[in-house]
């Protein structure tokens, strides 16, 4: 028996990384999966590998976010589980960020997320329960000069959290927040550019990058009903950096 039996998962950014990890961690555990990515070949092939349904979807759209929401509803009656996940990360500081970067940042790491929570709450305040996990990053705990425009939008990610939380909990929704470190996906190829993997693991307490999968079972557990008194915090995974 799985942990997520007869629920169903909507999970952005599905296609590769944290998404992809999450995806099937959750059909494992015997959940639904609808995974969605404007990185269309690679998001087939994850949801074909795993048993999930990929849907393309770029998550600033909120035409897409009504249409997809509305399928997942059709074909099954309810929403369980949404992970925002889609994210973009650049390391780029306050002086050197263009305006277009801050707002292509801004409209995939905050508005993304914000167009999420509003898309699934109708369904989940009509079914009285849901799980929404929004992927921050230590980035929104601290400060972030070296990836500016990440720092912000990730902070924004947290507060939203919260306001939706206290908003949404008196429906049977809960809404919490994951900040990972460093976690060895795609995201990290920027250090290795720029010549800084090796500094940046240095500053772990526990000496390593985490596996995805590590940050998946934290999402595992706030999807199921082993979080149930869960809703507004903060749940980081990060090898000890912000300890």
């Amino acid at each position: 028996m799985g942990r997520l039996d007869g629920k169903v998962a909507l999970i952005t950014g599905g296609a590769r990384g944290q998404g992809a990890a999450e995806g099937k961690l959750f059909r494992a555990e015997g959940a639904e999966v609808y995974l969605t990515d404007v990185l269309v070949d690679e998001g087939q092939k994850t949801a074909a590998e795993i048993g999930a349904t990929f849907i393309e979807h770029d998550v600033t759209d909120s035409a897409a976010w009504a249409e997809i929401v509305s399928r997942i509803d059709q074909e099954n009656g309810h929403l369980d589980v949404l992970i925002n996940n889609a994210g973009i990360f650049h390391m780029v500081g306050l002086v050197e960020t263009e305006r277009q970067l801050w707002d292509r940042t801004i409209a995939i790491n905050q508005t993304g997320v914000f167009l999420g929570l509003q898309a699934v709450s109708d369904i989940m305040i009509r079914q009285r329960s849901g799980s929404i996990i929004n992927i921050s990053s230590i980035a929104g705990l601290r400060g972030s000069g070296g990836a500016f425009a990440y720092g912000a939008s990730k902070w924004a990610v947290r507060g939203m959290t919260k306001s939706a939380a206290q908003e949404l909990s008196p429906h049977g929704v809960r809404v919490n927040s994951i900040h990972p470190g460093i976690i060895e996906t795609a995201m990290v190829d920027e250090f290795s550019r720029k010549g800084i993997n090796e500094s940046i693991r240095e500053r772990i307490p526990m000496g390593h990058y985490a596996d995805a999968l590590e940050v998946a079972k934290l999402a595992l557990f706030l999807g199921s009903e082993d979080s149930s008194y869960c809703s507004g915090s903060e749940f980081v995974v990060d090898g000890g950096m912000t300890a």
